[in-house]
């Protein structure tokens, strides 16, 4: 478990070392209650770890320290062991805590961003300034066709190069 964090943590500190692209801007205000709990993982632009994962969700317990708990499950396609990933977010208060610093190793904080979250808390998706990972996420573990392409278009316009963009099997 703690080779896959560390597998993680040198992917999201390597793999983007260049950046040419303006920061992505982060929704104006979270409200981190209603962004607690469950969400599925729809489509995402995945780390090493996660490159075939299935069933994921990515599940957040807000802490009495305002830090947050996420666990990631999922399982491998074609497997049916469930595989657990933890870390912990830190959302920055001077972004309306809509700018995570992710830790899945200490003392490295990874940059995690919410881009986009629909008025219902429904739908988000999470980006990186570097925009080597993105997720699309959630609550229900299918949405719409016509749902997924205004996400996907989103994402898009933040940059991000879509055909690396995978299909998550729920």
């Amino acid at each position: 478990m703690a080779l896959r964090q560390l597998i993680i943590m040198l992917s999201i500190t390597m793999l983007g070392a260049c950046q040419s692209q303006p920061p992505i801007k982060a929704v104006e205000n979270l409200d981190l209650q209603r962004f607690m709990g469950d969400w599925y993982v729809i489509a995402h632009i995945p780390t090493w770890p996660e490159r075939n994962a299935s069933k994921a969700i990515e599940s957040y317990r807000l802490n009495e320290d305002g830090s947050v708990d996420t666990v990631f499950t999922f399982t491998e396609v074609g497997d049916t062991e469930q595989q657990t990933m933890t870390a912990t977010g830190f959302p920055d208060a001077g972004s309306n805590y809509s700018v995570w610093g992710m830790q899945f190793l200490w003392p490295i904080k990874a940059d995690y961003r919410v881009a986009y979250i629909d008025s219902d808390y429904q739908h988000t998706i999470i980006a990186r300034n570097k925009r080597d990972y993105l997720w699309i996420m959630s609550r229900a573990p299918n949405i719409s066709s016509e749902k997924m392409k205004e996400l996907t278009d989103f994402s898009e316009q933040l940059g991000y190069d879509m055909s690396k963009l995978r299909q998550v099997p729920q």
